[in-house]
């Protein structure tokens, strides 16, 4: 088979999709989060066990919430999800529940995470000179 034939019937991420950060519930009750530019595929992928070793063990998964807006791109999705990957469960939980709107304010609105600073692995000390 042509690797040429193989590439076009891909859809590059760029045609209409957009990015978004994404949290589910696994069977356990435990959440993961991730990023994806096609949401449903993405939840079939976890569901059949092949999404991620996490959700394969501990699946199947429910969508409990997702987050995208036009013009976010994967570096920004992936930062967002850093920071929700560092929320505590009762802060992601909150998340959750408010996934109606109340944290969300306008069109280009990011999640309000809680203000709280994130906290720093404690960085080991380098050589002394």
């Amino acid at each position: 088979m042509d690797r040429n034939a193989e590439r076009k019937d891909r859809r590059p991420a760029s045609a209409g999709y957009r990015w978004t950060v994404y949290i589910v519930r696994c069977s356990n009750g435990s959440l993961y989060t991730g990023i994806t530019n096609r949401l449903m595929e993405r939840l079939a992928a976890h569901n059949a066990g092949t999404g991620a070793r996490y959700t394969a063990a501990f699946g199947p998964v429910r969508l409990a919430w997702s987050w995208s807006r036009p013009g976010l791109g994967r570096s920004g999705a992936s930062r967002l999800e850093a920071l929700i990957k560092k929320l505590s469960r009762r802060e992601k939980e909150e998340l959750i529940a408010a996934r109606s709107g109340r944290l969300l304010s306008g069109p280009r609105a990011q999640p309000r995470l809680p203000s709280r600073p994130l906290r720093r692995k404690k960085s080991v000390p380098g050589p002394l000179r």
